[in-house]
């Protein structure tokens, strides 16, 4: 990788650190930040009221909006505690408008069994766009295209699945989308199909399965390009036998060569991104058992797959490092060019606590620990801003 290493920390205040960095100079932002519940982590929650929490989220909101470039995206972890706060604050410092999803993170499919009441295991991902018209995160991942989802093989062997050339959507209709509604003909004994008439070719209208008037979801040009990606077959409705038209939907790719991919949905299950369980052995692989509460990478990377591989990405509340590691892991699997910011004060560590016990003194420290040994072991680089001066 050139242009430097891929990942960079900076130990600090992070609203200092953040006041300093340049306007519109990142395209991601990931934030764990301290979440308002008074357990104990590695470092001392002071935060004791909702108040006061929100009084310290401001302001870094604020100036991150500033470094955000108009293109970009922020996702912010938080749980049940504050997240009907931290959704107003965002909606008041992001605009409301800009909302993009609250996300569902399945990081504890055991559910806590050590409180009363109910066994929680989710927690939450707030996303919001710069500027919604202009984000280009692509909220869909190619990691959950399933190859049983294609059952059928073409004769070149590539897999696909027929789906239904009509709109099966009732809103689309003869009055509602008028150009849509026209004959194509179609063998089929053969399963060509073709805008004009030619030999052994019946006329083909698109109706719903009760006979009903619909429309195609392709144009005439569309079907003119692209005949062999369509196959006609004889299907049965209420009213009996017809001929209807469907659509190769291929496994491999799309049409311009793009990898498939799935949209995202607004659960993400522990199976798909990994568990807090994960992220603590995935850490004490690095490091050792140093942190109580860290995020997965596959959490991270996740996110990271919804913006382009030569994005910049900055996170202010570094806690262990997972999105450095995260950034430094997307890399090596596909040579891309992400780069990373990780900020984190100098906390104390709990006194006694296995980080404490370790030789950590503050959690800065763990997060300067964990990057290095990712870029020993995985790659990227790794540097250090010594100070003020190298920021402004």
């Amino acid at each position: 990788m050139s242009g430097g290493p891929c990942n960079t920390f900076a130990e600090g205040d992070n609203l200092e650190v953040l006041e300093r960095l340049p306007a519109a100079s990142y395209d991601l932002i990931y934030i764990d930040p301290p979440y308002n519940t008074g357990s104990s982590f590695a470092y001392r929650d002071r935060f004791a009221g909702h108040q006061e929490w929100v009084a310290m989220m401001r302001p870094r909101l604020v100036a991150a909006r500033r470094v955000l470039a108009d293109t970009g995206a922020i996702f912010v972890s938080i749980d049940d505690n504050e997240v009907a706060y931290l959704r107003l604050l965002l909606d008041e410092v992001y605009d409301e408008q800009n909302f993009l999803a609250q996300v569902v993170v399945n990081l504890n499919p055991k559910g806590r069994q050590l409180r009363s009441g109910f066994a929680t295991s989710h927690e939450y991902l707030l996303v919001y766009a710069k500027d919604g018209r202009q984000c280009v995160l692509d909220a869909s991942s190619a990691d959950l295209v399933v190859e049983s989802d294609f059952p059928l093989v073409a004769d070149d062997g590539r897999r696909y699945r027929r789906l239904p050339l009509r709109n099966t959507n009732k809103k689309f209709n003869p009055l509602t989308a008028p150009t849509l509604h026209f004959a194509i003909w179609g063998d089929p004994g053969t399963g060509e199909v073709r805008t004009a008439p030619f030999a052994g070719a019946v006329e083909i209208k698109p109706v719903f399965g009760d006979g009903s008037s619909a429309v195609w979801r392709w144009s005439r040009p569309r079907i003119d390009e692209r005949p062999g990606d369509l196959v006609c077959r004889r299907v049965r409705g209420t009213n009996g036998e017809r001929v209807d038209v469907f659509q190769r939907d291929w496994l491999d790719a799309h049409a311009d060569g793009t990898a498939r991919r799935k949209k995202l949905r607004t659960i993400w299950l522990a199976a798909e991104i990994g568990s807090t369980d994960t992220a603590v052995a995935e850490l004490k692989d690095v490091l050792g058992h140093v942190f109580e509460s860290p995020k997965p990478t596959g959490l991270v990377r996740r996110i990271l797959d919804t913006m382009p591989d030569d994005v910049r990405v900055l996170d202010f509340f570094a806690g262990s490092g997972t999105t450095g590691h995260a950034v430094a892991l997307a890399n090596a699997a596909d040579g891309g060019r992400r780069t990373c910011l990780s900020v984190n004060h100098p906390e104390p560590v709990r006194p006694g606590s296995n980080a404490d016990l370790a030789g950590y003194r503050t959690v800065a420290d763990i997060t300067r620990a964990r990057l290095r040994a990712v870029a020993e072991r995985v790659g990227g680089g790794f540097a250090e801003l010594p100070g003020r001066s190298v920021v402004e």
